[in-house]
């Protein structure tokens, strides 16, 4: 299973939210483009991980909370 990321996620990485708010919208564009007509859905809030990281430029080590 592929990890999946949030707006909230990046927040409490740190983030600010209108910051996180356009990650997620690229990370959705880049999915569309790839192929997933599935994340064309503006309620769907939640991206995979190595989208993120791909958008970022680093790695997220993301907490279990």
């Amino acid at each position: 299973m592929q990890e999946t990321i949030t707006k909230k996620d990046l927040v409490r990485r740190g983030y600010p939210e209108y910051t996180a708010v356009k990650i997620i919208r690229q990370a959705k564009q880049i999915m569309v483009q790839q192929g997933y007509p599935f994340y064309n859905n503006k309620r769907l809030g939640r991206v995979p991980k190595k989208t993120v990281e791909s958008i970022l430029g680093c790695e997220l080590g993301l907490e279990e909370n």
